[in-house]
């Protein structure tokens, strides 16, 4: 069944969806009067039938209780340098299929892409659409916030509101004798808010690991071998659903 995020709460029941989206229902689907949808509104899903078009819009009517949250129990946010290419369109994709609760970019001291301050804004509306189709796809009640780029200083400030903080260090992968993901993670489960920052493809510089360190992050390792910029923050979302559900 369709599923279709809507801005507005219900009112006696009913709502209008218009847009990209009354479109997808009106051209693409050729979905008629008496069709189900599921419509999910403010993190509640609904099951909802088609109750009339007006104009470009589609007026639905709720006809369930909310439905089951498929939301990881756990609110991450996964903090990124800045990756080359199309990989923070992979990243923003998988990770909220995977239950990434927000997406923070930073400019980091190794990151060889450069933010384009006056094409910055189309890039985030972009992955903000790219994480509602795949929040749709998946089933979710929440399309992950997609954050505007920040320097690392601001990064800094920004994570004092998180109950646990992570930076990822490949330098800990490179230890004969590491500290299991999994047995940090054993340990958080009074925190319900996580933090989970990643470095580009050079990784992060000793700098920025020890002010992460010096703001009371902890440091983790994803094994024993080297991830990829995109990979290792779906190990991250992969070991906390692990854990957790």
């Amino acid at each position: 069944m369709q599923r279709y995020f809507i801005p507005q709460q219900f009112e006696d029941g009913m709502a209008i969806i218009s847009g990209d989206d009354a479109k997808h229902i009106q051209k693409v689907m050729r979905m008629q009067e008496g069709q189900s949808i599921i419509v999910v509104s403010d993190g509640h899903a609904y099951e909802a039938t088609i109750d009339g078009f007006e104009g470009q819009d589609v007026r639905v009517k709720k006809s369930s209780e909310s439905l089951r949250s498929n939301e990881l129990p756990k609110k991450v946010t996964i903090c990124c340098g800045l990756p080359k290419g199309e990989k923070l369109d992979l990243i923003t994709q998988k990770a909220t299929e995977l239950g990434m609760h927000e997406l923070i970019l930073f400019e980091a001291e190794r990151s060889i892409v450069k933010w384009d301050a006056q094409k910055g804004s189309k890039k985030q509306q972009r992955l903000q659409k790219i994480a509602k189709e795949a929040a749709e796809q998946s089933h979710r009640n929440v399309v992950p916030a997609i954050q505007d780029i920040v320097t690392f200083k601001q990064l800094l400030q920004m994570t004092e509101k998180y109950d646990v903080c992570f930076v990822a260090d490949e330098e800990d992968a490179k230890l004969e004798k590491r500290t299991r993901f999994a047995e940090i993670l054993s340990k958080t489960n009074e925190q319900q808010s996580m933090c989970v920052v990643f470095g580009p493809e050079g990784g992060l510089s000793r700098t920025e690991i020890h002010a992460l360190m010096n703001r009371g992050f902890q440091s983790i390792s994803l094994g024993p071998r080297i991830l990829r910029a995109e990979t290792a923050p779906l190990y991250v979302l992969s070991a906390i659903s692990y854990e957790f559900e």
